[in-house]
């Protein structure tokens, strides 16, 4: 069957209910930067291409929130927001290269799917902890929201944590609501280290490092803010030199890890909830699912 697209979440709903009526699974893509990541599956299902859903629904530099539709792609994000001197806390690691696919193609749907978190996590959390609010279409054809537009606005359960690694199993995203963070001045510093302890030192510290990276026998920190006083404590915990970039990323174990009996358990019933006749990405995380 020819892939389909949608340009909007209405789309998406009529898409949805007609698998739904036809019981025909849909292959959830965006920019496809990702193909090769996690369970190879032999029968992908019509493809339900969502990267036309694109672009800012709200952004907010004041009160550091930002709305965007999945297929956006990350570099725009990251532009706009670079603009008023401010990121996304996670930064969107783009595994596009590491997986034979081009580079900065990478959508924030995407991104948010495969839970694809880049150095400043460490710093500032991981994906799911930005997500404040989605929207989605469920395997009953209904939109729905989850979470909002504040940090604190959990009264039941926190559905945008669970859309983070979901991998699409769960339906497809149709709007994402991040809070940011300031972007202040930068500067990476490596030293030899063959086993890492210097970046355990660094982590224990004050610096507040957006990035620690060990690569070939060398340790990488990544400082922002108040450059001068922390490169003074950096020298002091080891012999680092500046640089100007970060090594490449690696890419976390391409499968997912075996879940227990009670976390299987667990997984289906949490699929059946959302999709109860399969119709997501089945099997892209686990056979059967």
């Amino acid at each position: 069957m020819t892939d389909l697209t949608a340009n909007t979440e209405a789309e998406v709903v009529e898409i949805v209910r007609s698998a739904r009526e036809w019981k025909s699974p849909l292959n959830i893509v965006g920019a496809r930067t990702k193909r090769a990541f996690g369970r190879a599956v032999a029968n992908w299902g019509t493809a339900l291409d969502l990267s036309g859903l694109k672009g800012v629904v709200s952004y907010e530099p004041e009160e550091l929130l930002l709305t965007v539709l999945p297929g956006t792609p990350v570099v725009d994000i990251n532009a706009l927001l670079a603009a008023n001197n401010q990121r996304l806390g996670f930064e969107p690691a783009d595994w596009g290269p590491l997986l034979g696919a081009p580079a900065n193609k990478a959508t924030i749907g995407g991104v948010i799917s495969a839970n694809a978190n880049g150095p400043a996590a460490i710093r500032f959390g991981r994906a799911r902890d930005h997500l404040l609010g989605f929207r989605a279409v469920n395997g009953f054809g209904e939109a729905y929201k989850g979470g909002g537009k504040v940090v604190k606005n959990v009264t039941g359960f926190d559905l945008p944590k669970l859309m983070c690694g979901a991998m699409g199993t769960l339906g497809p995203l149709t709007e994402l609501t991040f809070r940011v963070f300031p972007k202040h001045a930068e500067k990476i510093f490596v030293t030899a280290s063959a086993d890492g302890a210097v970046l355990r030192k660094v982590a224990a510290s004050p610096l507040e490092a957006t990035a620690l990276i060990h690569s070939d026998g060398k340790a990488y920190v990544r400082l922002e803010g108040a450059l001068d006083e922390k490169i003074a404590v950096l020298r002091q915990l080891g012999d680092f030199t500046e640089v100007e970039t970060l090594p490449p990323p690696t890419l976390p174990a391409m499968p997912f890890p075996p879940e227990s009996a009670a976390r299987a358990a667990l997984t289906r019933a949490v699929k059946a909830a959302f999709d109860p006749l399969g119709l997501f990405n089945p099997g892209r995380m686990y056979e059967g699912i």
